[in-house]
């Protein structure tokens, strides 16, 4: 039996939502990872100091027993966010901002309109060494929602970088050959986090055959030339590339609706299914420094002292994840068999 011993990583992007949500969604992300970058689109969102640190506590306190697990908390930027509030945020332990389009995403009807309104407030990150993430797609109606990553990196993000060169940015959850392509060739104050899901799959995967809701996440998976070239990133073995799941729970019923919720549930099976990709493409060798390296460089964090290991054994994602009270989940992959196993869950 093959094993493979990594540091102990990291998701530098997720989801966990909220009350009782984080029973769930904490103890699955802290099986494998040390730490999480935490999205702040709640309801309502998080938008202040204050409101982070408490969020931060409650996630603590769902902690698994004698976990070490710590959410790396972030605030919601919106139109009111005043420079002074970012200053407020940095000597609290807030590590990053996170910037959404109006109407990018889940729960991100009350983000920014006019992005270059929050000039100031990008001045004061660069400053005070705040870290910007960014959901990097336009919002306008009359623009194919194929386009806009790439329509926002020329709008946008080009503009912001160039504006600001000592700020970190994140592209967060890439899905095209042109944020790739930006963010290799940008400063090295930008760098990209990249989902299991924009690896394993394209637009194929979503549409051919009847719409398969468990697969619909935002941005939304693009064609195959385009998931090829973030293998190809990743294959690269660039620093500028790291591990974020964006692992985004939702109830089944809001998945399968005429409406259905965008995102990926993947916690409970991140490591290995990035532990697949790098498999696929030859450099399991690799895995190491995309998961557990360079995002921590890139965020200015010591590397984790753990490690956990995987086992060549296959194993199938379970069709369901049922909460406490009840609700369904449905993981991403389920049903599905993975190569690579968390030794510590194996049974």
């Amino acid at each position: 039996m093959q094993k493979i011993t990594l540091r102990t990583p990291d998701d530098w992007h997720l989801h966990f939502r909220d009350d009782d949500m984080l029973a769930e969604t904490v103890p699955a992300t802290a099986r494998c990872f040390a730490r999480a970058i935490v999205m702040p689109n709640l309801v309502p969102p998080v938008t202040t100091a204050s409101l982070a640190m408490e969020y931060k506590a409650r996630i603590l306190a769902a902690r698994p027993v004698n976990s070490t697990f710590e959410p790396l908390m972030t605030l919601y930027l919106t139109n009111q966010t005043s420079p002074d509030m970012v200053r407020e945020a940095k000597q609290a332990g807030v590590v990053a901002c996170k910037l959404y389009p109006a109407g990018a995403t889940t729960n991100s009807a009350a983000a920014v309109t006019g992005i270059e309104s929050l000039y100031p407030v990008f001045e004061t990150m660069q400053e005070v060494g705040m870290l910007l993430l960014v959901h990097g797609e336009v919002t306008e109606s009359h623009v194919d929602i194929f386009d806009r990553e790439k329509i926002f990196i020329d709008t946008h993000l080009g503009p912001i970088t160039e504006a600001f060169p000592d700020l970190k940015v994140v592209f967060e959850h890439i899905t095209t050959a042109e944020a790739a392509d930006f963010v290799n060739a940008a400063s090295a104050n930008v760098a990209a986090t990249i989902t299991p899901q924009h690896l394993l799959l394209n637009r194929n995967d979503l549409l051919v055959g009847g719409v398969r809701p468990h697969n619909y996440c935002l941005p939304v998976l693009k064609r195959n030339s385009h998931q090829q070239a973030l293998r190809e990133v990743v294959a690269s073995a660039s620093p500028k590339f790291f591990l974020g799941t964006d692992s985004a729970p939702h109830a089944r019923h809001k998945k399968e609706n005429a409406c259905g919720c965008a995102g990926c549930y993947s916690a409970w099976s991140a490591i290995e299914l990035y532990a697949e990709v790098f498999d696929q493409l030859g450099i399991l060798d690799r895995l190491e420094g995309f998961a557990s390296d360079f995002g921590a460089n890139f965020y200015g964090l010591p590397k984790n002292e753990g490690t956990i290991t995987l086992v060549e054994q296959p194993w199938q994602v379970p069709e369901l994840v049922t909460l406490a009270d009840g609700t369904e989940m449905v993981p991403f992959y389920a049903g599905k068999t993975l190569r690579w196993k968390l030794e510590s869950v194996l049974s």
